[in-house]
């Protein structure tokens, strides 16, 4: 048995916190009858259902995407654009994407139907390092690299420290590749902290989520993860 918020999360039809929002406010049945209480617990034979549309029990599944230049980070996109999902679309279950990367960002992108997972691993709490290599306009200076390691002042408010390494730079060129390391998720963030010291952004890809890489992909595939990262994922997210 299963508590009910639970199975509605891994039936990909909200997040852990919003099914229980649901289920307080009458919104959830459970074999006809509306269940109001937290902790209630669902066998597969019972049949569920949200705002009377019965949810479909899906075994949780979870993959890696390496996520080309140009895809919406996306199941759908009104202007036709290619989407993540594309890339996956012989799966069954119905997989959306953990968070998100910019149209113009590569990388490494995390796609599942467990919303208590994706959840888990959205929240502002959770501390899982994210990797980006960035080719960036100008050579940026050892004191405003150094001011990314202490937290920089964005219109969201300050960030968290992040770790800065200089891969390489072109001084002919006047660009520069560095490596960035956060553990924050907000919108765009990476570019606004580059551009809030003065070096712009000209090509970003995410090579590392928590222990996981792209070593083995070439842009556009996928692999399922393994119980063993799925596990880990789990306690990287729940460790602070």
């Amino acid at each position: 048995m299963e508590r009910l918020q639970k199975v509605i999360a891994h039936a990909g039809f909200a997040s852990r916190r919003k099914a229980e929002q649901l289920i307080v406010e009458g919104h959830v049945k459970v074999n006809g009858k509306i269940v109001k209480e937290l902790g209630v617990k669902v066998t597969s034979s019972d049949r569920v259902e949200v705002n009377g549309i019965p949810i479909e029990r899906e075994e949780p599944v979870y993959f890696l995407l390496y996520k080309p230049r140009g895809v919406i980070s996306s199941v759908q996109d009104d202007k036709g654009r290619k989407v993540v999902t594309d890339y996956l679309a012989n799966i069954e279950q119905r997989i959306y994407p953990v968070g998100r990367l910019d149209f113009d960002t590569s990388g490494l992108l995390l796609l599942t139907n467990d919303g208590e997972f994706a959840n888990l691993l959205m929240h502002p709490k959770s501390e899982v390092e994210k990797v980006y290599i960035a080719k960036v306009k100008g050579i940026p200076s050892r004191e405003k690299t150094r001011s990314l390691e202490k937290g920089i002042k964005l219109e969201d408010g300050m960030t968290a420290p992040a770790r800065v390494k200089m891969i390489s730079m072109d001084k002919k060129k006047q660009t520069a590749i560095i490596e960035l390391t956060i553990h924050e998720g907000r919108n765009r963030q990476v570019r606004r902290m580059l551009e809030a010291i003065g070096h712009p952004v000209m090509k970003l890809k995410r090579e590392r989520y928590g222990s996981l890489t792209l070593q083995g992909l070439k842009a556009g595939e996928a692999r399922e993860l393994t119980a063993h990262e799925v596990k880990q994922l789990r306690v990287l997210a729940q460790a602070k």
